[in-house]
């Protein structure tokens, strides 16, 4: 389907425009090519790219080896690595598998995405091999992330990640509000900054860990098998090297595909994430490397030491395996 440029550029241009081209400038519908990679308005002579505002935009290569890309990491059962990316398309440079890979993270979480509902449990955990040893919430020297996760019977419905800087109320409670339906059970510990959550509009179901025969992960199985699934993803797929300032991008990665788990159809998984590709904001290396910058406008993330700072990380994480 997509062996030339020319196949997947008209891929591009009906998920762009499902409905039709519509001039930004004057709304005209009708076009004509421009050097096969331009569409000009009719009325208006607006020049307008298929691949202008999306994470295609300035890239000088083919978007077959894009396509590529893209079907190879949404088939991957246990996620991609830079260096697998490398190999896999004979990029020269694996600076430009890790900035792909961050560009198609970015495209795995569509805004306005439908909100957890029925029970739904919530916990936090701490990311991090080393700090992993350090035990308690207040320890600033670990990453902390919340988990929701939906019941499915006994099984595991969608899940919801966040890197949050803080244990609080206020954390905890911006968290599920973001992420479950009003109306919904929440099920958590005993801990303090779960204590408002049932003023939001929830029925909250509290199960004290304290004085309790069963362990954490049996009172509340669910967020505890997500936890132990990412922590054996970060440190199998990405040999533990993900910095906690990119953290939050590599949770929207896990989401992504835990909750498409059960799809057997692969190309389906392609076409979103393609489909998503083409309605988000170009990005470029600066802002991946400072993702800081993007963060402003969201939730603050703790300033912690972080392992890795960039793609040399990664990179020499894998050197030795």
């Amino acid at each position: 389907m997509f062996g030339t440029e020319g196949a997947c550029r008209e891929y591009l241009i009906r998920l762009r425009w499902p409905e039709g081209f519509s001039c930004p400038r004057c709304s005209g519908t009708e076009t004509w090519p421009i050097r096969a990679v331009l569409l000009q308005c009719r009325s208006c002579k607006y020049q307008a790219s298929v691949t202008a505002g999306t994470i295609f935009q300035d890239t000088r290569t083919p978007l077959t080896v894009w396509f590529r890309a893209i079907w190879w990491v949404t088939t991957q059962k246990n996620g991609a690595s830079a260096l697998g990316l490398q190999r896999v398309l004979g990029l020269k440079s694996y600076e430009t598998a890790w900035t792909w890979l961050h560009k198609f993270r970015r495209a795995m979480i569509r805004p306005g995405r439908e909100l957890l509902s029925g029970r739904v449990e919530v916990d936090e955990c701490y990311i991090g091999s080393p700090e992993d040893k350090l035990r308690g919430r207040g320890n600033v020297d670990k990453t902390l992330v919340v988990i929701a996760a939906q019941e499915d019977g006994k099984g595991i419905g969608r899940i919801r990640f966040r890197q949050i800087p803080d244990a609080s109320a206020d954390t905890l409670n911006l968290f599920i509000r973001d992420s479950v339906v009003p109306g919904s059970v929440i099920h958590t510990d005993g801990w303090k900054g779960y204590s408002s959550v049932s003023s939001l509009g929830y029925t909250h179901e509290v199960t004290v860990l304290k004085g309790k025969k069963e362990s954490a992960s049996e009172l509340l199985p669910r967020v505890h098998i997500v936890i132990s699934l990412l922590k054996r993803w970060l440190a199998g797929t990405h040999q533990g090297a993900v910095s906690h300032k990119h953290l939050d991008y590599y949770l929207d990665e896990f989401t992504f595909r835990f909750n498409r788990r059960r799809s057997k159809n692969r190309g389906k998984l392609f076409y979103r994430l393609i489909q998503q590709a083409v309605a988000i904001e170009p990005v470029t290396l600066n802002n991946i490397l400072h993702p800081e910058r993007e963060q402003e406008a969201k939730l603050p993330v703790r300033k912690s030491p972080a392992r890795v700072d960039s793609f040399d990380g990664e990179r020499k994480a894998w050197a030795h395996v």
